[in-house]
């Protein structure tokens, strides 16, 4: 006599639960990776703005305050592909008390399994007194 088979019987659903969430979690962690790569950039820019303000602030006597700020700058950020960073320095007045923007722009692009979601630019930008 053969045993009949149980219709009722749950094996193989877990997998099958499994398979169906599965790429939204993997979607979801890539997510996770690609913000957090995204975020490091944008402390790595900011970071790199207020040392190039800082240097060009307390450079106004040297040969080239601006060379001095936009080398500090990237000289704060090695991480990032120095051919992509952008880095500007405007000055007021080059004398005590004038104000000196230093603004970095590095461009981004949130990836999520060969989707491309978001693009554009990450920006920031830190003004000093010249001392």
């Amino acid at each position: 006599m053969s045993k009949r088979p149980n219709v009722r019987s749950e094996r193989g659903q877990t997998m099958v639960e499994f398979a169906l969430v599965a790429p939204l979690l993997l979607v979801i962690v890539f997510a996770v990776i690609q913000f957090g790569v995204l975020y490091n950039n944008y402390v790595t820019i900011t970071d790199a703005a207020r040392t190039g303000a800082r240097k060009g602030a307390v450079s106004r006597l040297a040969a080239s305050p601006t060379g001095a700020a936009v080398a500090a700058a990237r000289a704060s950020a090695p991480g990032l592909d120095q051919a992509k960073l952008t880095v500007n320095v405007t000055a007021t007045s080059w004398e005590h008390g004038g104000d000196l923007t230093v603004t970095t722009r590095y461009p981004y692009t949130i990836n999520l399994l060969g989707w491309v979601v978001r693009s554009g630019s990450l920006t920031s930008a830190t003004t000093e007194r010249v001392e």
